[in-house]
């Protein structure tokens, strides 16, 4: 007998109404619990265009942030303290409830250690986990699945990217599916003209010889069939979950529709552009501000959404590199070195700035003009794909990274 809580983390299968429902939906909606087992989730965003990280989590108490900044510094005033050293640009007010309530953490001068500022390659290698290696095949989020069991039998949810076509960090061995819409995602020859998406999944497993990876997308597309049955353009988000008009609010109101309907997301990947800041950069409102509000509203109204689900989810945000620690001649920012990731989950212990903070003294500044790095974001990623996800072969997932489980940064309870 499911308990009532099973039954609501379930309620996106409730509005089914008459529809059937696949066996299959049912043994991932109840088998898990049964079992006794628990689907562990990991959620990448990307912050494409490279954000500026001194102006999202502001070392307000840096005695040199004001005078490189005289015309987009955060004022004291303004900033949301969070330890008395740093704070979040008022604009990111939707994080304070999620760092008072310890499921935040932070990671400042974190990044790709390469030096390039090509927003190409520095997004290639990030995704690839091979900083400098360009003839990397497939991207770290697939491999990272290599070493795991399946979430829920037969089922090709278990890689997710939220957009129009599957980025390079889910590239590789493992299946993965693009979806960029769920009211378009049409399988089995219904739809008139069918997405691409829909039809390159189609073909994934049409056209494959392997008797289990056949069966996965025969029921998949079950799975499909009753997520179009029970309407999900009438998706109903939770009460407290207040998803922004816009391309990343729906992407990450759609992925937790998938979470909560139990398809067997493991990791899944989403992105935002609009970061690239080389004028007008803006202060407390702004280019900056306008980002960072959809970013964090959608973030937080996501975390609401999944309710007690976020307890087994993981959230790891990351951009290409920094900007520079000075504004330039037109009141924005250049292309940098290190930046700032956010870590949001149930064992993440939050409340908290991870790393080591490097100063902005000049004779502290990487090539005298950026914030130098001190955490390699493979660090931050792969204490979550060791610790939260359960694989520990982090030398395949970042291969030629000395990732040893004593260096991470303890984020994860």
């Amino acid at each position: 007998m499911p308990t009532r809580r099973i039954f609501l983390r379930n309620s996106a299968l409730a509005v089914v109404g008459t529809a059937a429902i696949p066996g299959f939906l049912t043994r991932a909606a109840f088998g898990a619990v049964e079992n006794g087992d628990r689907n562990k989730r990991l959620v990448v965003i990307f912050q494409r265009g490279a954000a500026d990280g001194l102006n999202i989590v502001v070392p307000y108490a840096e005695r040199n942030y004001y005078g490189m900044r005289p015309s987009i510094n955060i004022p004291q005033r303004s900033v949301l303290d969070l330890n008395g050293f740093f704070g979040l640009h008022p604009a990111l007010s939707a994080f304070q409830p999620l760092w008072q309530q310890r499921h935040l953490a932070i990671v400042h001068a974190a990044g790709s250690p390469d030096t390039t500022r090509s927003h190409f390659d520095a997004q290639d290698f990030m995704e690839t986990g091979t900083p400098g290696v360009k003839s990397t095949d497939d991207g770290w989020l697939n491999r990272s699945l290599h070493d795991l069991p399946l979430a829920a039998p037969n089922t090709a949810f278990r890689a997710i990217a939220l957009g129009p076509s599957l980025p390079r960090i889910l590239s590789g061995n493992e299946p993965a599916v693009a979806m960029n819409n769920i009211n378009d995602f049409s399988v089995g020859g219904r739809s008139p003209k069918p997405s691409l998406a829909a039809t390159a999944f189609e073909a994934m497993y049409d056209h494959s010889s392997d008797a289990v990876l056949h069966g996965t997308g025969e029921e998949t597309f079950d799975a499909v069939k009753t997520l179009k049955a029970a309407d999900p353009g009438k998706y109903q988000p939770a009460p407290n979950a207040n998803y922004p008009k816009g391309r990343f609010g729906d992407s990450l109101r759609q992925l937790a529709q998938l979470i909560k309907a139990n398809l067997g997301v493991q990791v899944a990947f989403a992105d935002i552009g609009g970061w690239d800041h080389h004028v007008n950069e803006g202060a407390t409102e702004g280019q900056l501000a306008n980002v960072l509000t959809d970013f964090s509203q959608s973030i937080a109204a996501f975390w609401n959404d999944l309710g007690d689900l976020g307890e087994d989810t993981v959230v790891v945000t990351m951009s290409e590199f920094g900007r520079t620690a000075r504004e330039n001649g037109n009141r924005g920012t250049d292309h940098g070195h290190a930046n700032v990731m956010f870590v949001l989950g149930g064992s993440v212990q939050g409340g908290k700035v991870y790393g080591r903070w490097p100063g902005l003294d000049q004779s502290q500044l990487y090539e005298g003009r950026d914030l130098a790095l001190t955490t390699d974001f493979r660090q931050v990623i792969g204490e979550a794909v060791a610790r939260h996800m359960g694989n520990k072969n982090l030398a395949e997932v970042f291969p030629g990274y000395d990732n040893q489980p004593e260096k991470f940064l303890r984020y994860l309870g």
